[in-house]
């Protein structure tokens, strides 16, 4: 599976471990931004992998950040995109099969990169489950695309 990753300065701990963790995995990753060299503005690697995530270039993207709700919102910017703020194994396996969510945001700052891991890994054992959540996330995607459901 091909994955974008980003961070902010917040997340960065987290992203490298997780980077790292996925690769070892056999995942391929490309890296959107958050580096060492200073302060990283969370909405630069946010849009960087909503982008890719949007267009279809990657399959799935993952977001940290200092509390994991300002990368959120910014990806959700992107057409195309359903990120999701997780906290816990099961919120990530619930978000991937109700919401079929394809970018995964975590908070640097109430979980430890070593927290993160089960959090990922429930988010790559789970797929969506369609049948009436297809049609809530196509509500979703009309609006977006600006129809009323049902058009």
């Amino acid at each position: 599976m091909k994955f974008a990753i980003g961070s902010d300065h917040r997340g960065l701990p987290h992203k490298t471990f997780l980077a790292e963790r996925l690769r070892a995995s056999g995942h391929a990753v490309t890296d959107c931004g958050g580096t060492a060299d200073g302060p990283s503005d969370y909405p630069d690697a946010a849009l960087a992998v909503g982008q890719l995530v949007g267009r279809g270039v990657v399959d799935q993207g993952l977001l940290i950040c200092g509390s994991g709700i300002g990368v959120s919102i910014a990806a959700n910017k992107v057409p195309g995109v359903r990120a999701a703020l997780c906290f816990t194994p099961q919120q990530a396996e619930t978000t991937r099969r109700h919401n079929d969510a394809n970018v995964l945001c975590l908070s640097g700052d109430a979980l430890t990169p070593a927290e993160t891991w089960p959090v990922v890994e429930a988010w790559l054992g789970s797929a969506f489950e369609g049948g009436r959540h297809a049609l809530r996330v196509q509500k979703i995607i009309d609006f977006e695309n600006g129809r009323k459901a049902g058009e």
